[in-house]
């Protein structure tokens, strides 16, 4: 690596995408968005899915206004397990279905049954969520589409297809399918039988930091990137976030906090024990041999649902927080994993209902709306301490600091009553976890736990993080997490 090199980083969250330009030196990591634009999902008679077409042409007008800054690689985020189908010409056979279609509903639990739910622990090692790509292909059985299918890929190996045409599977965004065997970190042919598709579906695996190739011509004409490689980074964004930690120690926490909080652990080895499956705990695979031992937990989604079901605008949050902040605390709390709050629309009335059926207050008049947001983030603030505790129990290991990375950094409340609910001192940003995890892995590549405590070295002299200390009555946080039989 030169002094100061440039690369591109193309982040796709679930509600919004973004083009980053990183510049990284030995003592630098700026960052500067060039591009950001809306991800909007669109429900068709065929049920709800992804217009990637449109967020391909919004992320080549994003490495349009990268080129400008001469970077030398390009690295692709996104959320995990949604998935595109390639026939034998390379075309794609249809809209890529969300994740948050109803199609495996009942799909998921009969696949379970099938084949036991210890056996598909075993060897994927993941948490229970009925949208994982294993129940998705299941659900697509005996359709025309994946009976046309020559290869699927990921969103993120999709976009790299259509930049270079090379076809592959990154292994932090593969591990998220239950396709592949968290061991030994290849596809499962058990998994795949379960899916009922064929091996020769998957393409080959790659690690992060892999380099895919130049860009096609078509893509460098639009771009104007023709000096530019394509290189695989931490594919999945969560892996990319927690590769961006600024951790100082092996001694830590995590909550990657988005539309999901995604909560857990780094360790050098999966937790496939009985207990952790019970616990639905996930094991995904991350940079440098790691494994990212975590839970999922609804996270902002809460909060932006209720705000998009109040016609408001992010702008409008500061006001909302600052009357959570005078509402009582612990009136009202709800579980912040309970599948009602998967689907989108009415979540007021859908936490309202909750609150109505464990015989709770429901928030009503002045303030009721910053008494649901309290609601909101001080059960978020439960589900983050119950989920880090069990990850300790169950992988043996004590931590001594919490890492807040993502956009639930901006949000002092949701970091304030973490530490409190924790009783650790959080250690909140950077806010671009993310498209820093994407970057660094473009610029170092690591390859051992040594390479990434050093490249996290480097982020926490140019990423400061805020860090909070635990607050008020430890006791009124222990009787709260009771109240929700949490820990």
């Amino acid at each position: 690596m030169s002094a100061h090199d440039v690369f591109a980083a193309v982040d796709l969250g679930a509600s919004s995408g973004r083009v980053v330009v990183g510049r990284v030196g030995p003592d630098t990591f700026d960052l500067t968005e060039v591009h950001r634009f809306a991800n909007r999902p669109l429900r068709l008679p065929s049920g709800l899915h992804w217009d990637i077409g449109g967020l391909y042409r919004e992320i080549l007008d994003g490495l349009r206004a990268a080129a400008a800054h001469g970077p030398r690689s390009v690295g692709v985020d996104t959320w995990a397990v949604d998935y595109g189908l390639l026939d034998a010409t390379g075309a794609l056979l249809g809209l890529p279905h969300h994740y948050r279609d109803s199609r495996t509903d009942a799909v998921a639990p009969a696949v379970v049954e099938r084949v036991g739910a210890s056996e598909l622990y075993a060897a994927n090692g993941l948490q229970f969520l009925p949208f994982n790509t294993v129940f998705q292909l299941a659900a697509a059985r005996g359709g025309a589409q994946l009976a046309a299918a020559d290869t699927l890929l990921l969103i993120p190996d999709l976009i790299g297809y259509w930049l270079t045409g090379e076809r592959g599977a990154e292994v932090t965004n593969a591990s998220t399918t239950g396709l592949l065997d968290v061991a030994t970190r290849r596809w499962s042919a058990p998994m795949l039988a379960a899916a009922g598709v064929a091996p020769s579906l998957l393409p080959e695996l790659r690690a992060p930091g892999s380099r895919l190739g130049p860009l096609l011509p078509e893509a460098a004409e639009q771009t104007g990137l023709s000096g530019a490689e394509v290189r695989a980074v931490a594919s999945h964004d969560t892996a990319s976030a927690v590769a961006g930690i600024p951790a100082r120690t092996e001694r830590f926490g995590y909550i990657s906090c988005g539309t999901w909080s995604l909560a857990g652990l780094e360790l050098p080895a999966p937790v496939l024990t009985e207990a952790a499956r019970e616990a639905n705990f996930t094991n995904e695979l991350g940079v440098a041999g790691t494994t990212r031992f975590l839970r999922n937990i609804m996270g902002l989604w809460l909060v932006q649902e209720c705000l998009r079901d109040w016609g408001l605008i992010d702008a409008a949050l500061p006001d909302l927080l600052a009357e959570a902040a005078a509402a009582p605390a612990f009136a009202s709390l709800i579980d912040a994993g309970d599948a009602r709050y998967m689907a989108p629309g009415a979540m007021p009335a859908r936490i309202a209902a909750h609150l109505r059926e464990t015989g709770q207050p429901v928030p009503e008049g002045a303030g009721a709306r910053g008494a649901l947001l309290r609601c909101v983030l001080e059960s978020l603030a439960l589900a983050h301490r119950d989920t880090l505790r069990r990850a300790c129990a169950l992988a043996d290991r004590e931590i001594e600091v919490v890492h807040l990375v993502g956009g639930g950094a901006r949000n002092e409340l949701l970091c304030q009553w973490t530490a409190d609910a924790t009783g650790l001192p959080v250690e909140a940003g950077p806010v671009e976890a993310t498209a820093i995890g994407n970057i660094a892995v473009q610029s170092h590549a690591p390859d051992s736990p040594e390479d990434l405590a050093h490249l996290r070295a480097l982020i926490h002299r140019t990423q400061r993080p805020r860090r909070y200390e635990p607050t008020g009555d430890r006791a009124s946080w222990d009787a709260a997490a009771a109240r929700l039989g949490l820990r």
